[in-house]
């Protein structure tokens, strides 16, 4: 499908992924991302779709070993992340991610949020606490925590920690926010506020969220991609792929018959 309308932020192109182990976990999986729209990433566990979620941002290069064929390329200045002169740090400033549960650092509820500001080596103080504020602010959380900036991000509830982490990724000013499993930790309460928050924050950047819950991609994508055993097996508009999927394998992992 090619969205004429919406122009793209990034896409893979025939991204094949090894493990060091030899295990080949992605198979020339192209995709669109388009720009300040959310893309679901569904399928069944061990299908693939974090370790293509984490090819965005090269966390696979934390681990030795590893190795990727093919390319991701954002747009419009045509970077492959992947090629072997792009810093990885860079790349992560661009794409931040999100993990599955809260993992604030042991520090600050401050210093979390101004964390990758310290990694670019801003001295500025105003403008550290300017950002800090912004990306509170971003993750609706500055009104719940302005007046105690200075206690231990650990004090935070789980649904609040879970903003926090996401402030703390809002701070570099990412064009793309990867979110993996964002709310399976949560309850139905702290879930339903990333979920408004992420429809909210798309105004600003472009999401690529991995999700087992269903409702939840018909709830906040975009674009939905069903993705089984390392393959991409369709992509499409939410509503399509959820009401009129055009393969068979599709319609019975949606339907809850396979999976």
């Amino acid at each position: 499908m090619v969205n004429t309308a919406t122009p793209l932020k990034a896409e893979s192109k025939d991204l094949n992924f090894y493990y060091a182990n030899g295990h080949q976990a992605l198979k020339s999986v192209s995709m669109p991302l388009y720009e300040n729209k959310i893309t679901a990433l569904i399928g069944p566990s061990g299908c693939g779709k974090s370790t293509f979620l984490r090819c965005f941002n090269r966390m696979h290069d934390l681990y030795p070993g590893n190795k990727y064929e093919g390319q991701i390329v954002m747009h419009p200045d045509n970077t492959n992340v992947l090629a072997a002169g792009v810093d990885p740090i860079e790349v992560r400033m661009r794409i931040s991610m999100v993990f599955q549960k809260p993992n604030p650092f042991p520090k600050t509820i401050f210093e979390n949020v101004a964390y990758g500001l310290r990694v670019r080596d801003e001295k500025n103080k105003r403008v550290v606490a300017d950002k800090v504020e912004e990306a509170l602010k971003g993750a609706a959380l500055w009104d719940e925590v302005k007046d105690r900036l200075n206690d231990l991000a650990f004090n935070l509830s789980g649904g609040q920690q879970q903003r926090l982490c996401i402030a703390r990724a809002l701070a570099t000013d990412p064009e793309i926010m990867l979110f993996e499993e964002p709310t399976s930790a949560l309850d139905p309460i702290a879930t339903a506020n990333i979920e408004e928050l992420m429809s909210e924050l798309k105004s600003k950047l472009t999401i690529l969220v991995v999700t087992h819950n269903m409702q939840q991609a018909a709830r906040v994508s975009d674009y939905t991609a069903y993705m089984y055993l390392g393959e991409m097996m369709e992509y499409g508009d939410t509503d399509v792929i959820f009401t009129r999927p055009t393969r068979k394998e599709t319609e019975d992992y949606i339907t809850g018959k396979f999976g």
